[in-house]
């Protein structure tokens, strides 16, 4: 699964800045909605586009490896959709 760490850069950013920077302000800046800023974000295994990768890239200033990782699967967690039983 890919790990996305753009929340370790918002904050790496900030901190180098001093100041706080939300997300609504990198929407602005890179012309990503802030919902899908969000999923990225917080969500486990979202799929985004590559534009959107370059995007936040060229907006932290990194290559790929650092605004994402790979991470190994949690063997608990399927992150297939679950089938559902017949009912009769």
């Amino acid at each position: 699964m890919i790990r996305f760490r753009l929340k370790e850069l918002l904050a790496d950013r900030e901190f180098r800045e001093g100041r706080v920077i939300t997300l609504l302000e990198v929407a602005q800046a890179t012309g990503i909605h802030r919902a899908t800023l969000s999923k990225i974000a917080n969500e486990r295994g979202y799929v985004t586009s590559s534009e959107y990768l370059e995007r936040l890239c060229r907006y932290f200033g990194c290559s790929f490896d650092q605004l994402m990782e790979l991470a190994p699967e949690d063997p608990k967690r399927k992150t297939g959709k679950k089938e559902k039983g017949r009912a009769r």
